[in-house]
């Protein structure tokens, strides 16, 4: 079983972002705003995330959206009368910073009636994906923009066909947290893997492996055949996962690019204000005196 980016070694060129969940653990903030459009520092996570993609060559972006969620889609429209204020005041940095979000890629949408589980998200795009392989970002994390993860992936896609994953190192304690990959080496060069078997949250004890699977993913269209062939899984829902397991029982490849840079998670309320931190500590316009604060702020024992 092939896909037409394996025939061509055509590069996938089109995004999905599943961002229809109503992120229950950030209630009440989450209520009349989607979890994708909470800010870090100047930028809502979702436009990091848009912006890896762009960087990677990706020119169309799909949304995947579910009833209260269409200002997503206002984030990355253009908004006239807030540039035509920003002329007037001679504020030329954000006006290019409010135009860039509206040029970083053609924006789409489809909406998911029901929160069925990421593989029946991902199953909404077939439509507007086609016969070509596709991306999928999860929508609450993303990766340093130098150190890239997207274009290896698109690249050995376009090699290889089939699947290719993002995996990363977690501490053997915490496998029962993610999805765990066992491997074998691949000819296809330094921290590349090929995938030979997939485990939802497995305890320590019975993880094939320390790599776990990160929130991207490169697929070739048969995907979709597979999850209307897929019967609910976990937690009543449609998982990606056993979708993915059963193309890899028919024989379709599956590599994986081990990812050694940072990862950004916020899909925890944690890991979002671990990522605030950080990103704040990094900025060229505010990081040093923010993090002289900082400093100071956890030796007085964080009393504020």
């Amino acid at each position: 079983m092939t896909t037409n980016a394996h025939a061509s070694g055509r590069r996938a060129v089109k995004a999905v972002i599943p961002a229809a969940g109503m992120a229950t653990r950030f209630l009440p903030a989450t209520k009349a705003v989607p979890k994708e459009l909470l800010p870090v520092v100047d930028r809502p996570v979702l436009q990091y995330i848009v912006e890896e993609a762009a960087a990677a060559g990706i020119t169309d972006v799909l949304l995947v959206t579910g009833r209260g969620k269409t200002s997503m889609v206002d984030h990355f429209d253009r908004r006239p009368d807030v540039e035509a204020r920003l002329e007037e005041k001679g504020d030329t940095k954000r006006l290019a910073e409010v135009r860039r979000t509206s040029e970083l890629a053609d924006i789409y949408t489809v909406r998911q009636g029901e929160a069925l589980g990421l593989g029946h998200a991902v199953g909404t795009a077939a439509s507007h994906v086609g016969d070509n392989a596709f991306a999928v970002l999860l929508g609450d994390e993303f990766v340093e923009l130098d150190k890239p993860l997207l274009p290896a992936m698109l690249d050995l896609q376009a090699r290889t066909g089939g699947i290719v994953l993002a995996l990363g190192e977690v501490k053997p304690e915490e496998t029962s947290r993610y999805g765990i990959a066992s491997v074998n080496p691949s000819a296809e060069g330094d921290d590349i893997v090929e995938v030979t078997g997939l485990v939802e949250k497995p305890d320590p004890e019975e993880a094939p492996s320390n790599l776990a699977v990160l929130g991207r993913y490169i697929l070739p269209a048969s995907i979709f055949e597979a999850i209307e062939n897929t019967k609910p899984g976990s937690g009543g829902e449609i998982q990606l996962t056993d979708a993915m397991a059963q193309l890899l029982a028919d024989g379709v490849p599956v590599h994986a690019v081990v990812y050694r840079g940072h990862r950004y998670d916020t899909g925890m309320p944690l890991g979002y204000l671990q990522t605030v931190v950080m990103l704040a500590a990094k900025r060229d316009d505010l990081g040093e005196e923010f993090r002289s604060w900082l400093a100071e702020f956890v030796a007085g024992g964080a009393k504020g």
